[in-house]
């Protein structure tokens, strides 16, 4: 039976990264002989201009119908004066919520190529291997009530809610738990419970729930320590685990210490194992048509999509495939080829067509 996915390109560099994402996927389609079929869609701006909406009813049809999504990226100057309920990025948060997609997995791993382009020294980063699990559907992202409201002497007020139930953090730390299970054992819960009660909360479920993991080693750290430390040492953390908002922000700083954060993807994932994958960085319109953006972190992202969401019991291929992308990945970054942002002397200067196509080539030639 086919395995359905569903590709919404997005803004920006989004469709250059996705059109080199799907010749790596028409590749592994012929090699493992995959049986993926593939819908389109529109979301963010694109969807915008087109529907009048960041995320079309059709779309979201499409989004629940499939096994996995493959996201580019949303936003850009071009609707920056789109009001707040209406901007591109209100398509992802939707998504987000109505596929109940709670769990967000965030690799930053560090190719042993790329050891020289990180802003810290190379022995401080050489071998990192981090996963931060980020909550993703509840938080102050999501937490109501929200908005700007008029005060009774005129002055304007901001205000949103941080809000967790149990049962929000219970089920983000089972998949922490179970993500260090499978690593090196050990799981690091950021929080601010000194000074927040909801991330009191969080350390309080946290702790309960570590009881039926006694063979995962639990710590725990605030936030502002732990943003220090991913600069200072970021290699005593092997799994992390945090709230919405934190987890944003403390994802995007490990992605600066393995030399650029274009080479790093993310699963998004519901409790039925279908997610929607997509790479962490944004959507780079300086850039957008110059065949400048790197496509490995897209690519990136479907090797995990393979491996996460169409990847089971009764076949093995898809499992296979993603090992391959990864490693067609890395022997790309051994022949030295560069794009813009990964770039060191030496070492070739691609495109984004030439990045995709080289990997490709790797693949099919293994």
């Amino acid at each position: 039976m086919s395995k359905q996915m569903l590709c919404l390109p997005g803004d920006g560099i989004g469709p250059e990264i996705m059109a080199e994402a799907l010749k790596v996927l028409d590749a592994a389609k012929l090699r493992f002989g995959l049986d993926i079929e593939i819908s389109h869609g529109l979301v963010g701006g694109a969807a915008i201009d087109q529907y009048g909406v960041p995320l079309s009813d059709e779309t979201l049809a499409l989004a629940r119908n499939a096994d996995a999504i493959l996201f580019g990226s949303v936003g850009g100057p071009k609707w920056d004066d789109q009001p707040m309920a209406n901007r591109p990025e209100k398509g992802l948060l939707q998504l987000r919520a109505e596929l109940d997609l709670f769990a967000n997995l965030r690799p930053a791993i560090l190719f042993p190529q790329l050891a020289e382009a990180s802003s810290l020294k190379p022995e401080l980063v050489a071998g990192l291997d981090i996963l931060i699990v980020r909550e993703l559907t509840g938080g102050i992202y999501f937490g109501e009530p929200r908005g700007v409201r008029t005060l009774e002497n005129g002055e304007r007020e901001g205000y949103n809610t941080y809000v967790y139930r149990e049962s929000e953090i219970r089920r983000i730390a089972k998949v922490a738990f179970e993500a260090a299970r499978k690593r090196g054992g050990r799981l690091c819960s950021v929080d601010k419970s000194n000074v927040l009660e909801v991330t009191g909360l969080w350390r309080e479920v946290v702790i309960a729930e570590s009881a039926g993991y006694n063979d995962v080693e639990l710590s725990h750290m605030y936030v502002d320590n732990a943003a220090m430390q991913l600069v200072r040492a970021p290699k005593q953390f092997d799994v992390m685990v945090t709230g919405n908002m934190f987890g944003d922000i403390l994802s995007d700083c490990a992605a600066m210490l393995t030399g650029s954060i274009g080479m790093l993807p993310s699963a998004s994932l519901n409790e039925k194992n279908q997610g929607m994958y997509e790479p962490v960085h944004g959507s780079a319109p300086d850039i957008a048509g110059e065949n400048k953006a790197n496509p490995l972190a897209q690519i990136l992202s479907l090797a995990m999509l393979l491996r996460y969401s169409l990847a089971d019991g009764s076949s093995l291929a898809e499992a296979a495939a993603a090992e391959a992308i990864e490693k067609a990945v890395s022997e790309v970054l051994d022949k030295g080829y560069r794009t813009g942002d990964i770039a060191s002397e030496g070492c070739q200067l691609v495109g984004t067509a030439a990045m995709g196509d080289a990997v490709v080539d790797c693949l099919l030639n293994a």
